[in-house]
Parts: C-alpha cells; sequence; structure tokens
C-alpha cells in the first residue's frame, strides 16, 4: 500500500472485520437464519432466493460472504487490491442491509414520541462508511494492479 494509513483507519477495519466474521458464524445458527428471514422475504429484490434454497442455506449462504468479505479486509490491509476488492462487497452488504430499513414492515415505529428504527440495521451505517474508506484508500490499486499484471504478462512472453 502506497499511502501511509493512520490508526483509526486500522480500527476501523479491523473492527468492521471482526463484526463481519463473527456476524457470519452466527449466520450458520438456525436461530439468525430465523432472524434474518423476514428481512430478505420482504426485499423485493432478495425475497426469490427462497424458492430455491432453505432458511438455513440462504442464511449459510450469505454468512459465508461476510467471513470471506470480512477476511479479505484484513487482507486489504497489506494487499491494496484486495482491500478494494473487499471495500466494494462490504459496501455492497451494507447497502443492501441498510435498504431493509425500507423494504421491512414494522422497521420504524414511534418511541415517546421519537421516531426510531431498528438500530441494528442502521450501525450498517457507519459500517457503509469505513467500507467507502477502504475503497479511497486502496483505489489507486486498481490502476497500480492492472499495471503490474500487464508488466509481469509482458515479461514472460
Amino acid at each position: 500500500m502506497s499511502k501511509t494509513i493512520g490508526r483509526g483507519y486500522i480500527l476501523a477495519v479491523i473492527s468492521v472485520s471482526v463484526l463481519l466474521i463473527w456476524l457470519g458464524i452466527y449466520k450458520f445458527t438456525p436461530t439468525e437464519a430465523g432472524l434474518i428471514e423476514p428481512l430478505i422475504r420482504n426485499h423485493p429484490l432478495m425475497a426469490w432466493i427462497y424458492n430455491l434454497l432453505s432458511v438455513q442455506q440462504v442464511s449459510n449462504v450469505i454468512g459465508t460472504i461476510e467471513i470471506v468479505v470480512g477476511l479479505g479486509l484484513l487482507l486489504g490491509l497489506r494487499h491494496s487490491l484486495t482491500g478494494l476488492a473487499s471495500g466494494v462487497a462490504a459496501s455492497a452488504i451494507f447497502l443492501v442491509t441498510i435498504s431493509f430499513m425500507a423494504t421491512t414492515p414494522d422497521t420504524w415505529k414511534f418511541s415517546d414520541g421519537v421516531l426510531i428504527t431498528n438500530f441494528f440495521l442502521l450501525k450498517d451505517a457507519l459500517f457503509l462508511a469505513v467500507s467507502v474508506m477502504v475503497i479511497e484508500t486502496n483505489k489507486s490499486a486498481l490502476a497500480c494492479g492492472i499495471s503490474d499484471k500487464v508488466r509481469i504478462w509482458a515479461k514472460s512472453a
């Protein structure tokens, strides 16, 4: 990585990675599979998946993706191209999760006169911000990664 990155960035990436991996592991339990089912069933772009896979299988797929992306974010601290790809994947995960606030019934309610939402979903706005920071920190890797591959290919030809 050509840029010097600060401790705050490293802490943010490690924190998001640990939570992704931890929640990804939890997706393999029947409890979490049941908890995320209403979110997915009510999402217009995701509900179809239950026509192909069981509730647990869907949760397992999502858990696997979360674990892989969490590990990728950690590897991305040393390998910019991996960081870039993982940042994009994490952003997609968190955008989908945030969209559940618009597609899941009873996600918003008034409590003591204050409109609130499911804070479990809302936390992903912060995770999205970290993912965008990862993309911005590693975006130069795309040009470097491609030029390195061309250079390596040209030497071997």
